[in-house]
């Protein structure tokens, strides 16, 4: 049975990463037209860089939390399919395998030529100067506002695969993201896990956990235990 989960960032929350911008429109401080569009790395990209570099001093210093566990042990009786919001590798160090990362990953860079081309990075530093096989520059591997999701047609095919459906930890806000539930088959399970569920009233087979991350996947791992 394929289980499909599509992680936001309230799941990372529970790991003190903040992924996405607060409520007043600011990342880490930094409003995102500063730090997240193609427009602020033509303009400063010394900033971006460093603001990404902070980022990722962040994403390697925390760790992976319940959720992510649970997720991972799950793949002893299910076929789990992780699409993710975050751009942190907290799904893979906890054990999950096929994980699909719809906005990049920050532990990875790629030219600013060619998104195609992607390199690990070591350690947590992505300098200046740092360029690619065709001598451009190296830049964070992140989508960013203003960017097409090259990952949203393989995850919209996942989805039409599941028998399960799992949402933890985002508002449905984002696009294209927000839209992948509309390629779950209507009869399939859609679990909705959050402290505040966003509005899915024109979907079908919704059962809804309203809690955190953590508590939410706890109580998931019970119920699909009783339905297998």
């Amino acid at each position: 049975m394929k289980l499909v989960v599509l992680t936001g960032a309230g799941i990372s929350a529970e790991s003190d990463l903040k992924t996405f911008r607060d409520s007043d429109g600011l990342w880490e401080g930094y409003n995102i037209y500063d730090v997240a569009t193609p427009e602020a790395w033509e303009r400063n990209p010394e900033l971006v860089q460093e603001f990404y570099n902070e980022r990722r001093r962040q994403v390697l210093k925390a760790q992976p939390n319940q959720a992510h566990t649970i997720l991972a042990e799950l793949e002893n009786d299910f076929d789990v399919e992780i699409i993710t919001q975050n751009i942190d590798d907290l799904h893979e160090r906890a054990g999950s395998t096929k994980v699909t990362h719809l906005h990049g990953i920050i532990t990875k860079s790629q030219s600013d030529r060619n998104s195609n081309l992607t390199y690990p990075i070591q350690g947590s530093e992505l300098q200046m100067g740092e360029l690619c096989e065709l001598g451009s520059q190296l830049r964070p591997h992140v989508v960013w506002f203003g960017e097409s999701v090259p990952m949203i047609e393989v995850a919209a095919k996942i989805c039409k695969q599941a028998d399960f459906f799992v949402l933890i930890g985002t508002s449905l806000a984002v696009y294209p993201a927000a839209g992948l539930i509309d390629f779950v088959p209507t009869l399939v399970p859609k679990y909705i896990i959050d402290p505040k569920i966003p509005n899915v009233g024109r979907y079908r087979n919704i059962i809804t956990i309203e809690q955190t991350a953590v508590n939410g996947v706890v109580y998931l791992k019970e119920i699909l235990s009783n339905d297998r």
